[in-house]
């Protein structure tokens, strides 16, 4: 029988690792990084030695020996992929040899004191291939790792001063091992947690790149739009200019003919002007958030493809089936790359479609703002409706594969919303889904 006191110390260090097991499983689900599922695999056999080592079950000792041989390799695994820096210093003279020798034998008698002092293998390969990544890489910052080394290593250090092991041993106290479990699971959630919130930055940077690359990859396709948008208002300012030479060198030039004129002109200027707002708009970089008009920001980005709309003769409608002036809260020259990247799909289906049409309908319910864009292309293979949306993933030629992907990444993490996508009898339609604003 064992007494009262074991079995709750057991306990915790069985509830501490179950909980770190926990906790790495489901921020595998979500980052997909590797160093979480090895680590949870290693809690896991960890968990299988420290059930058969507490002799409180009847475990045969072939499981506890597996279970530390298991352990071990997957903290192998982990701290591989945990490993920041370069795995081999470079040594260009004698001294810098000398140096990382002097370096090396550091970490080895580290870990060897590691292991002496609590006995348990896998977390002392973690700690020693750890080590080796922050003392071969000491011009880096790397505050995750740097955490979980400077702890163990100064927690090691100050037990050894003391002589912890001999006086622990001496008192009666539970058995060592138990304590590095929960030293470890602390270390580690502190390490992770930066290591996560570096990674989420890390994410962060390259929607923002990706987001910017799109719209710099159709740069030359805007060129063209402004271009056409540009041709026709200043023709008309030139005849107007021609005109008003015309009376006045005939002595016909009266105000009423005059007044119109400058009305005419001014109305040509203010297309102009707008036309630069509006691609100024969408090449500015996100900025904060607030509310704003749903069909605004649609047709400032139907303003910027209005020259590919007229080349290929597709007559797109805009269809309000709700208040006007409808809002949501987000970035409007987002919602503008997104309506504008799935436009632009549309037309490259349309280009060779008799009669081709897009409608963009806004309507809303009494939560939501539902913007539905539909073509009549014929729709979208079957077998890549499931895959239109993942990175990289395209049937074009020249084609990069990242703008449904943002598309998508825009709407649910910036707007918070949902799109779905679904062929109809003409062709494919993308349903936007936006939380309305009541503001």
């Amino acid at each position: 029988m064992y007494d009262l006191n074991t079995v709750l110390v057991y306990g915790v260090t069985f509830g501490i690792l179950i909980m770190t097991i926990v906790y790495t499983f489901i921020r595998y689900i979500y980052s997909k990084e590797i160093f979480y599922v090895s680590y949870c695999f290693m809690q896991i056999f960890s968990l299988v030695y420290i059930l058969s080592y507490s002799k409180l079950f009847s475990i045969n000792s072939l499981f506890e020996d597996l279970a530390l041989l298991f352990a071990s390799l997957s903290s192998l695994v982990f701290a591989v992929s945990f490993y920041e820096g370069k795995f081999f210093p470079k040594m260009k003279n004698l001294n810098e040899l000398l140096f990382n020798t002097f370096l090396l034998n550091v970490v080895i008698l580290s870990s060897f004191y590691h292991y002496m002092l609590f006995e348990y293998l896998p977390y002392t390969i973690i700690y020693a291939i750890l080590f080796v990544s922050i003392i071969f890489n000491l011009k880096q910052e790397f505050k995750a790792t740097v955490i979980y080394v400077l702890g163990w290593s100064v927690l090691c250090f100050i037990l050894f001063v003391m002589d912890f092991k001999s006086i622990y041993e001496q008192s009666g106290y539970m058995d060592l091992v138990l304590l590095v479990f929960a030293i470890e699971a602390i270390l580690f959630t502190i390490s992770v947690a930066y290591k996560y919130n570096n990674l989420q930055i890390q994410s962060n940077s390259y929607e923002d790149m990706l987001l910017q690359q799109s719209k710099l990859a159709k740069s030359g396709e805007m060129i063209g739009n402004i271009t056409h948008q540009f041709r026709q208002p200043l023709n008309n300012l030139s005849y107007i200019l021609m005109n008003l030479k015309k009376r006045f060198s005939k002595n016909e030039l009266d105000e009423v003919y005059f007044e119109k004129k400058i009305t005419q002109a001014n109305s040509q200027l203010q297309f102009l002007s707008k036309t630069i707002d509006d691609f100024k708009e969408f090449y500015t970089p996100s900025k904060q958030k607030e509310n704003f008009s749903v069909k605004e920001a649609i047709l400032n980005c139907i303003t910027i493809l209005d020259a590919n709309l007229k080349k290929y003769n597709i007559n797109l409608e805009v269809n309000v089936n709700t208040d006007e002036n409808i809002q949501i809260f987000g970035v409007k020259n987002e919602l503008s790359q997104v309506i504008l990247a799935l436009v632009s799909n549309a037309i490259d289906a349309l280009k060779s479609t008799q009669n081709p049409m897009i409608n963009i309908d806004i309507n809303s319910n009494n939560a939501e703002v539902i913007i539905a864009i539909k073509d009549n292309a014929g729709g979208i293979n079957k077998k890549n409706l499931t895959k239109i949306f993942e990175p990289y993933f395209t049937t074009k030629e020249d084609g990069s594969g990242i703008g449904l992907y943002l598309v998508k990444l825009i709407i649910e993490e910036s707007f918070e919303g949902k799109i779905d996508v679904l062929n109809e009898k003409e062709g494919a339609v993308f349903t936007l889904f936006f939380e309305k604003s009541f503001d």
